[in-house]
Formats: C-alpha cells, structure tokens, sequence
C-alpha cells in the first residue's frame, strides 16, 4: 500500500504524501516527546522529520519498511533538537543562574492513569525512554529498534533492562 503513495509522491502528486502524515503522525509525536519531553518542541521534531521525508523520499532505498525509515528521521530529528535545547538551555542557565527552565516541562502527577505514565517516561532519560516507547507503545521488535536508533542488539536490550527497571523505581516514587 504504502509503495502506491510512494510512487504517487515521486511522480509529482504531492498531496498523497497526506496518507503517511495521517499514518504516522501520531507515533512520530510520541517517539518525539520521548525524546524532547515537550509537547511544543515534539510537534515541532515531527513536522520536520515529515519535511526530511517528504523531501528525501527519492533517496528512500525500498529495501527497508518505509515505518523504519521515517522513525529513524523522527529519533534523529528529535535528537538533534534535544542537543539545540541542552546547549540553549545551559546558555540561559549560566546566564540567568536558574535552572527552572530545565524542568518546565515536568507537570504535577494527576490521577489519571495516563498521565502517570507519561510522568514516569519523562523522568527516565532519553534513551531509556525512546526505547521504552519503541518496544511498547508502538511495537517494534528490537531488529527494528536496532535500524531506527542505530543502537547494537545488546545495547537495546541493556537500555530495555535498565528502563525497566529505573521505571519500576520511579513508578513506586511516585504512589
């Protein structure tokens, strides 16, 4: 199916690139707020990641799944953003001697179900995170994982286990 819109887009009809945005948007936004931890800075990983996409799909290689492809642009969009934001963050930091900035993002833990999910993923860092959104949340087995973060098998399954486990301790925090 999604070959059909990929030939569609390379012929000159750009509006069949709106299947893969109505597709993909919402996991891309979730492994981007993995990543970043900001809803604002996420939304903006995701419409750029679907710029690079939409732009470089003439380099995409039909070998790999589309999916993989484009969550490996979102994790590198996403962590490209991320060190933008530490090296800005740390400038205003320095500057300002306050490290609220840093933490904005943080929210009060609700009851709601969901929303302590999320808490906890935020408090975990990045990589623990990424790989946890990966793995559960969209499924992706670790072959996967491997092509879209780059990461060796073992390194995934270590940053699984830790995650697992630093998201155990985090959850008994904060009940």
């Amino acid at each position: 199916m999604e070959e059909i819109y990929i030939d569609k887009v390379l012929s000159g009809d750009v509006d069949a690139f709106t299947y893969f945005i109505k597709t993909y948007k919402n996991m891309a936004l979730n492994i981007a707020l993995s990543i970043v931890k900001d809803e604002q800075y996420a939304e903006e990983v995701t419409q750029d990641a679907f710029m690079k996409a939409f732009h470089g799909l003439k380099a995409f290689k039909r070998t790999a799944k589309f999916k993989s492809w484009f969550y490996r642009i979102v994790v590198n969009e996403a962590f490209l953003r991320l060190r933008s934001l530490k090296k800005t963050q740390t400038l205003i930091s320095v500057d300002e001697g306050d490290d609220t900035i840093l933490h904005e993002h943080f929210e009060p833990i609700s009851e709601d179900y969901n929303d302590k999910i999320q808490q906890v993923l935020s408090r975990l860092n990045t990589k623990e995170s990424l790989a946890l959104e990966l793995f559960y949340l969209q499924e992706l087995d670790i072959d996967t994982i491997m092509d879209v973060t780059g990461w060796t098998r073992a390194n995934v399954k270590v940053i699984l286990h830790r995650a697992r486990k630093n998201t155990r301790k985090i959850w008994k925090e904060t009940t």
